[in-house]
């Protein structure tokens, strides 16, 4: 009886240590709620994470978040507060533009080593929970000029977070374009239409910043 108790506690830790199969970079955007919905139809246990970096468009980012993020993650979602980094930034991701005057261009939208940023805080918070596998939904179709989106870029920091720190970044969608992300979500049953990737406003979409063109070519595409 006693040594029935010890291994049911063992298990009990083993469960707790193992508790998410994979961690997955959250927005509420198209891309990473497909990927939501493609993780769960592998019968993945995520855990969600949403980054709070000041981002003007945080309050509606994060509701649509819970709109349409897939019910069995939704009491999982984790949010990590690094606003104060882009305190300084006159980003048109940070500081709200009008856009009755303003023209916004991918330019705009810089912010500096932003997905080296996101990257190394989510394999941290994936360590620190015992998970080797991060997710992130990154596509070829993102107009971002961050100098740390290139393939080769992306390819060296998986390698160096596996090989120090047991952590695997993977990025399923990397090579397909925005309008094939949308297929895989219409397949998948994916609320696609409620998804919000503006990055200009915060509360609708604009239609002119190079995100709202990238979604709406490939809804109209579908």
């Amino acid at each position: 009886m006693r040594f029935m108790n010890i291994l049911t506690f063992k298990l009990k830790v083993v469960k707790k240590m193992y508790k998410y199969d994979a961690l997955l970079m959250a927005s509420g955007g198209l891309d990473s709620t497909v990927m939501a919905y493609w993780l769960k139809s592998q019968g993945k246990k995520v855990l969600p994470l949403f980054i709070d970096y000041g981002q003007h468009f945080l309050k509606r980012e994060y509701d649509t978040l819970l709109q349409v993020i897939p019910n069995d993650y939704k009491d999982s979602i984790r949010v990590v507060r690094i606003g104060d980094i882009y305190n300084s930034s006159k980003s048109s991701m940070i500081k709200e533009p009008d856009l009755w005057k303003d023209d916004i261009t991918a330019e705009n939208l810089y912010l500096p080593y932003r997905n080296l940023l996101f990257l190394s805080v989510a394999a941290s918070v994936a360590q620190s929970e015992n998970i080797t596998e991060v997710y992130s939904a990154f596509i070829n179709s993102n107009h971002a000029k961050e100098i740390d989106c290139s393939k080769d870029f992306f390819d060296k920091l998986g390698s160096m977070l596996e090989e120090y720190g047991t952590v695997r970044i993977n990025m399923p969608f990397r090579d397909y374009s925005k309008s094939e992300v949308a297929d895989i979500g219409i397949k998948l049953k994916a609320p696609i239409s409620l998804t919000f990737s503006c990055q200009a406003n915060s509360r609708v979409h604009c239609g002119v910043c190079p995100n709202c063109v990238d979604r709406l070519s490939a809804l109209n595409s579908l």
